[in-house]
């Protein structure tokens, strides 16, 4: 720690506090995008009082609250801070500011931080919502990987970036690819969420290389596999159990974008 410069300091104090405050947003989004596939998106808290907004302030209803997955007062009576219900919201936010700050760490001053830092708090909601309900929606999944590219794109024409666009093109065909092949192979393994998921992951590590996709892909199914045989030694689960992939694919995703980062 001793080699570090003031503006480093600053740029982990600010990532941090950046990934902390976004973070106190993405609970509430968890808790209405986590409904199963054929329901419309929750817009009342568990006892049936309206929530209005995605994303905070008071919407429409009078159960909503401000950041995070709100706090009914209805459900609370006259307490004015109300209940919470949905994802912890200081978790989340700790999370959040956690994932920012080793991203800065390990990207510097490099253009590119700018898109990992807008990218971050969308995987850190979309490993919620799949921890939730085992789902990743398409909302979400897609404009993540077009965001990607578009955004890898702006970073490409600016100095002292340190990855290739192409490859980050590339890498989110040649994953996407992959993963769509093992759910033709096993579909009860692997949903389609999970193969849309790729194609944002394969542009963020195909940033850095082959070497770095490879890395996160594997690190992905290793996080995954270890989570698995956990739960079958603590008698929770069974081999066929279905367990949701999605949050190893992106913490898998985040190890490796920190490794191809640094090593860049």
């Amino acid at each position: 720690m001793s080699g570090l410069q003031p503006y480093d300091v600053l740029l982990l104090v600010g990532a941090a506090l950046w990934g902390g405050a976004v973070g106190l947003f993405v609970p509430r989004a968890a808790y209405r995008f986590s409904v199963d596939p054929e329901e419309p998106w929750a817009d009342r808290c568990p006892k049936g009082h309206v929530i209005g907004g995605w994303t905070g302030g008071r919407g429409s209803g009078r159960g909503s609250g401000w950041v995070g997955p709100a706090r009914c007062r209805e459900c609370a009576g006259r307490m004015w801070w109300g209940r919470m219900y949905g994802p912890n919201t200081p978790l989340v936010s700790l999370a959040t500011a956690l994932v920012c700050a080793l991203l800065a760490a390990a990207t510097g001053t490099r253009p590119e931080l700018a898109v990992w830092l807008l990218l971050a708090p969308l995987g850190v909601l979309l490993a919620v919502v799949d921890f939730r309900v085992q789902r990743l929606p398409d909302v979400l999944t897609l404009p993540l990987a077009g965001a990607a590219l578009l955004l890898l794109a702006g970073a490409a024409v600016t100095p002292e970036h340190a990855g290739d666009w192409l490859t980050a093109l590339y890498g989110a065909l040649a994953l996407g690819a992959g993963y769509f092949v093992l759910f033709l192979i096993n579909p009860n393994g692997m949903g389609f969420g999970d193969v849309k998921l790729a194609l944002g992951l394969g542009a963020v590590l195909g940033w850095y290389g082959w070497g770095t996709l490879l890395l996160g892909t594997f690190a992905g199914f290793l996080f995954g596999g270890l989570y698995g045989m956990g739960l079958v030694v603590a008698r929770r689960a069974g081999r066929k159990t279905s367990i949701p992939f999605g949050p190893f694919l992106i913490a898998g995703g985040f190890v490796g974008l920190l490794i191809g980062a640094y090593t860049a």
